[in-house]
């Protein structure tokens, strides 16, 4: 994100500053000055008159005040409390409202950059973001957000009105605007990748894109390649900030009616997830979370089945929101009013689960299944049963099973050799029938191949339920790289790219882990399934899909170009994968 930069120059050094230098909008000596008194007037009154100083004057003082806002978001200078949320807030509105000034010099820039200093300071203090709603420039920032100026613009202002409703101090003064921020946020997140393919990726000649949107994108380093790439990573931003601006909404149970209503919207949360450029925001599957955290949310859910799955899939992958998807389903069966709607399909999922120690720092999850699922799954209820037999049963007992299960997995493995799939999956049911579950290492193997005989007999659901199952038993929980690239290939037979992606690339990080760069071997057929899947899961990939259908519509044909140019991440990937 724009806010986590490189913070070691903390004060942006200016070659033509010297000590003679008596520029009253120097920023740089104005902040040197050791006599406090006479530095925080100097910057107040700096402040007071910014907004009307040339436009050269005007960019140079942003430069040096947005990369101070980056690298001391702590404030150091005292800049909160001396104007500068107010004139930042000024020259907005006038960058939205004065045509005439925004075409003079490089002024055209000072809305992205004002909005973002606002954002740098309000970001993770409360007391500077009612500074900054004292000040009055949420109205300003509300003007960005309705994308009076662009969808670049537009991203800046979501990332602060997303900052300020965070705050319980803050909270009112976005509420003010609520009705109108859910509506906008909604369709921001819906339409933004369509608005960024068209506006910036879909046009190959870089003179024919909007230039100031090229310098933001590039600072002036790269060609087309590098603008597409951040292109896609600023879309993604502006994707997820306006979803965390929904959730803040959510959260305190406002405009649920709303939100909900809408169940187109709904069903396109799932599709919502990010990316791959942008793996730290849970973007659509934390809105449902937070939804599920109500109950009227928890019933609109239930009646959108697709949701249901969706959130199935993600508990049972390896992508890092697979709490989410566990935890939004447990809320729905613990809840007496919508248990029933959903217990069947939450069930299927969850029970390959309920032996899963951590994930992502939440511990016990399988117990908390557990207590869950006891009274509604005959098959929880067996385990447990099983587990108490298997308590007082005696060493020697033990011993002897162990010796029967590893006799009952050679003669599984036997039978798949021979090409006889069918038999050697019974065999590796009846090694997990006599297997101890304390055995955990021996059930991971046999869980493991069985889920290679469901693979060879074309059923991917039972692949994944016994892949998962395996995976649960080891510790992390996906550091079995054979269930991995198992279930990966499962995904991959039910068309489920992005769940197939995850696993698959987790499994390559198992082959490279411990090994040093140059002695690392990835397997062919990885980089195929990787190479295939980054194609099917480009952010811009639907909108690759409607812009065609749209100039098809038109009778045109306009050169979209090569799209794996275009998509960000494939040529390093294969280059990574030729190093390897």
């Amino acid at each position: 994100m724009d806010h986590q930069r490189n913070t070691q120059n903390v004060i942006p050094t200016n070659s033509t500053c010297n000590q003679s230098c008596t520029s009253s909008v120097c920023l740089f000596c104005i902040t040197r000055e050791f006599n406090v008194h006479l530095r925080r007037n100097r910057i107040s009154d700096l402040f007071k008159t910014l907004p009307e100083l040339n436009e050269d004057e005007n960019i140079l003082v942003l430069s040096w005040l947005w990369n101070i806002a980056q690298a001391r978001p702590d404030d150091p200078y005292e800049f909160t409390s001396l104007g500068v949320f107010e004139c930042m807030g000024r020259m907005i509105q006038t960058g939205v409202h004065d045509k005439e000034w925004l075409s003079r010099g490089q002024n055209i820039y000072i809305p992205y950059y004002a909005a973002h200093v606002i954002g740098s300071y309000t970001m993770s203090k409360s007391e500077f973001a009612e500074k900054a709603v004292q000040a009055g420039v949420v109205p300003p920032l509300m003007e960005l957000f309705r994308g009076k100026m662009s969808w670049v613009e537009q991203r800046v202002g979501v990332r602060v009105l997303g900052h300020l409703a965070s705050y319980e101090t803050t909270f009112s003064a976005i509420v003010a605007y609520e009705e109108e921020i859910v509506y906008l946020a909604m369709g921001i997140a819906s339409n933004c990748l369509e608005e960024v393919y068209e506006m910036n990726v879909v046009i190959k000649e870089r003179d024919k894109r909007v230039k100031y949107h090229t310098d933001l994108l590039t600072r002036g380093i790269g060609g087309t390649e590098i603008e597409n790439r951040k292109a896609e990573e600023w879309a993604s931003q502006l994707q997820c900030w306006s979803l965390h601006l929904l959730s803040c909404f959510v959260y305190k149970s406002r405009c649920l009616d709303l939100i909900c209503k809408s169940t187109e919207f709904l069903d396109s949360l799932c599709d919502m997830w990010g990316g791959l450029v942008n793996d730290s925001c849970s973007a659509g599957y934390g809105l449902i979370r937070h939804l599920c955290y109500s109950k009227y949310g928890r019933k609109r859910i239930v009646e959108r089945m697709k949701i249901v799955e969706c959130l199935g899939n993600l508990a049972r992958s390896s992508d890092d929101w697979q709490y989410v998807g566990i935890e939004s389903l447990l809320m729905l069966v613990k809840d007496p009013d919508t248990r029933f709607k959903v217990i069947d399909v939450a069930i299927s999922f969850l029970v390959d689960l309920v032996e899963l120690r951590t994930v992502n720092c939440k511990s016990n999850v399988g117990k908390k299944i557990i207590s869950v699922l006891f009274l509604h799954s005959r098959e929880v209820r067996q385990m447990i049963e099983r587990r108490e037999s298997e308590q007082v049963m005696g060493e020697l007992k033990m011993d002897e099973r162990k010796v029967l299960v590893d006799l009952t997995k050679q003669q599984g493995n036997m039978r798949f050799r021979s090409g006889d799939i069918e038999e050697a999956l019974s065999k590796y049911s009846e090694g997990l029938e006599l297997c101890p579950l304390k055995l955990r290492k021996e059930r991971v193997v046999l869980y493991s191949n069985r889920a290679q005989c469901h693979l060879l007999l074309r059923n991917p659901d039972a692949a994944i339920s016994d892949t998962t199952k395996a995976l649960c038993l080891v510790s992390p929980h996906t550091s079995h790289s054979k269930s991995l690239w198992r279930r990966s290939q499962a995904y991959d037979m039910k068309g489920l790219a992005r769940e197939s992606l995850m696993d698959c690339l987790m499994f390559v990080n198992c082959c490279t882990d411990g090994n040093s760069a140059n002695n690392v071997n990835v397997p062919y057929y990885a980089t195929h399934m990787i190479s295939k899947h980054m194609s099917d899961v480009w952010l811009f990939k639907d909108a690759q899909l409607k812009f065609s259908m749209k100039q098809s519509r038109h009778g045109h044909r306009l050169g979209v170009g090569n799209t794996r140019n275009t998509e960000p991440h494939i040529h390093h990937c294969r280059n990574e994968m030729k190093r390897t």
